[in-house]
């Protein structure tokens, strides 16, 4: 439960780069909210801002300046950043890895020329170099600045999940950005409800002990927003 009846948690599940839907469904949270009684307000973006989808910039620059007065807002750490982030501190050991997620649309839409192959020792470094001189400083700091999880309000919201019977405060990042089945199958009581997006299903999941929002928007079109309040889950959606 929230700490005040009129509180309410929007959770935003994995955008990958669509920065068209994620601009229809801050409206959507914006007039959602502004039809309800006044209380705090907040926003988690559930992370995998960039990849596959065209304008990876454009979902970071969104998430950076959401125009939604009033609310407190948080980005968590995806799998799919982690590969960014990491091609920038270590291109020629996360280039083949990242290139196989959906980079080159990433690279793309910061006008960088991507690596012809995962063995293009050259191209790979040259595509490093270009990415960090156009990427601006606040997308630097929004992608080394990710959190892994966050935990509010009898919820704990990360991207893709938590290793049962570890605390939150232990649980490797691996887990937290990566994990499925031994989370995704776990009937175990976590303590708080997990929030999480990752694993794509056609609709929402609402278990006992987790909720799960990927919808797989980059090639389906539904970018999945859950509303928290009052002790009840709600859904927006593009």
């Amino acid at each position: 439960m929230t700490a005040h009846p009129d509180d309410l948690i929007y959770a935003i599940g994995d955008v990958h780069g669509r920065s068209d839907l994620l601009a229809d469904l801050h409206r959507q949270v914006r007039d959602h909210a502004a039809a309800r009684p006044t209380g705090r307000r907040t926003l988690v973006h559930l992370g995998d801002f960039v990849d596959r989808g065209h304008d990876s910039k454009g979902v970071i620059e969104r998430v950076l300046a959401p125009d939604l007065p009033g609310f407190e807002c948080f980005a968590l750490l995806g799998n799919h950043d982690w590969m960014m982030r990491e091609f920038l501190r270590n291109p020629l050991d996360a280039w083949p890895g990242w290139m196989m997620n959906g980079a080159r649309a990433t690279l793309q839409s910061y006008g960088v020329t991507a690596p012809r192959t995962a063995l293009d020792l050259d191209g790979t470094l040259a595509a490093r170099d270009d990415l960090a001189e156009a990427l601006p400083p606040a997308h630097w700091t929004f992608l080394e600045t990710l959190r892994p999880y966050l935990l509010t309000a009898g919820y704990l919201f990360v991207h893709a999940g938590i290793r049962p019977g570890i605390p939150a405060d232990r649980q490797a990042i691996d887990d937290l950005i990566w994990i499925r089945e031994e989370f995704l199958d776990s009937a175990a009581d976590h303590g708080v409800v997990v929030v999480h997006g990752h694993t794509i299903a056609p609709t929402p999941e609402i278990r006992q002990n987790r909720i799960g929002i990927d919808t797989g928007a980059y090639y389906s079109g539904h970018l999945t927003a859950v509303v928290l309040g009052r002790g009840t889950a709600a859904f927006l959606s593009t």
